[in-house]
């Protein structure tokens, strides 16, 4: 066995990035960017209005003072004149400062009396101008490579006056759940024997919101020869392939015995941790193929790790980027740690992390409960109430 943070290094090292597309802008949320964007035009474009008011050239403008007011200035249709001393220009927020003017007075303080107005006292400080160029400037680097498109991220490149963008391929995956005991969710209370398969439908829901597309989800029954045609097929059909359960060493556990067939190619077998230490990864036939315990915690805990670390790195981000470990206080006791890496599943409440009272890894009611895993090193001592831990958002 290696340690968690071995495993992750060999992942880091082994993966090559996907390569990139041109997408629409209005269809690129959620993905990867595979290029940077930069800014075609400075933002604003010239000196806007922030405010509601009158457009003045400070130095001749006097509280009570009245200025004639020589025409109007709209976002997207500026006054096209200058502003000269004893002059004004009404403005709205957004609209291009007019020639002359450097302050905007807000309307609370104007008093309008037809072509003129002028304003209380009490206008000041603020000039409610934005300088050209202050949020950023033509040719600025607006969102880097590995940047994931959310809905605040699109703004920024749509701002850049970027129509299309270079992302990640969408990459494609395949779920192979495994077990003769596993049954379709609504069929399991059919057959005495049978358990309502669940840990397939929970990766492809991560899968989904890291990005990938997933093209197929199924049940293999433990027969060698039905699943190595199986593997066979999925191989062909997606970049990613996730096979779940039958990775211990029993007679009937053939996750890695029916990929050996198609050349797999191991990167790691187990990792000393907890939940999970039958976690693997490797290639076969240029695919990467993950194999996960069969137990849904376990499941979930290293899709979580290292699912979501593969996905990232194959779609351009660090690991770092989906792994953002942080410090936080502990709601609850944790008990002493074994010799594996443990990751302790947590609730976050006001006043910090409250560790779950069942860690088993079968239970699945804990897995809706928690959102939270507490990373304990190995022969960590029970930590109590109030200390720091290293935590990951579930």
């Amino acid at each position: 066995m290696i340690s968690f943070d071995q495993a992750m290094a060999l992942l880091e090292g082994a993966v090559t990035p996907l390569p990139g597309e041109d997408v629409p802008l209005a269809e690129a949320a959620g993905r990867v960017l595979a290029e940077p964007v930069i800014a075609r035009l400075p933002s604003p474009r010239t000196a806007v209005s922030a405010m509601d008011g009158y457009a003045v050239h400070d130095g001749s403008t006097t509280a009570g003072t009245p200025l004639v007011v020589v025409g109007e200035s709209r976002a997207g249709a500026g006054f096209g004149g200058a502003v000269h001393p004893g002059e004004a220009v009404r403005i709205f927020t957004g609209a291009p400062l007019p020639e002359g003017a450097d302050r905007v007075i807000m309307q609370e303080y104007a008093v309008r009396d037809g072509d003129t107005v002028r304003f209380a006292e009490g206008y000041g400080p603020a000039w409610h101008v934005r300088a050209a160029g202050s949020d950023f400037a033509a040719g600025d680097l607006l969102l880097d490579a590995g940047t994931r498109l959310g809905p605040r991220a699109i703004v920024a490149a749509a701002a850049a006056d970027q129509a299309m963008l270079t992302v990640s391929v969408r990459l494609t995956m395949a779920i192979i759940g495994t077990g003769d005991e596993l049954a379709p969710p609504g069929e399991a209370h059919l057959r005495a024997d049978a358990v309502p398969e669940s840990v397939t439908l929970g990766i492809a829901g991560m899968a989904e919101e890291s990005g990938a597309q997933v093209m197929a989800r199924v049940i293999g029954e433990d027969d060698l020869p039905a699943l190595e045609k199986l593997a066979g097929e999925m191989l062909a059909r997606a970049d990613v392939v996730i096979v779940t359960g039958g990775a211990s060493v029993g007679a009937r556990d053939f996750a890695k015995t029916m990929f050996e067939a198609h050349g797999l190619d191991l990167l790691f077998s187990k990792v000393a941790m907890k939940p999970g230490r039958p976690v693997w990864l490797g290639r076969a036939q240029g695919r990467w193929v993950l194999g996960l315990p069969g137990n849904p915690t376990s499941a979930m805990v290293t899709a979580r790790l290292f699912l979501r670390a593969l996905l990232a790195a194959l779609q351009g981000q660090p690991t770092s980027a989906v792994l953002p470990w942080r410090v936080l206080s502990l709601a609850g006791p944790i008990p002493a740690t074994g010799e594996r890496e443990t990751f302790v599943r947590a609730k976050w409440e006001a006043d910090g992390l409250r560790p779950l009272g069942n860690q088993d890894s079968g239970v699945q009611l804990g897995l809706a409960q928690a959102d939270w895993l507490i990373r304990c090193a190995p022969l960590t001592p029970a930590r109590d109430t109030g200390e720091m831990v290293t935590a990951l958002e579930f």
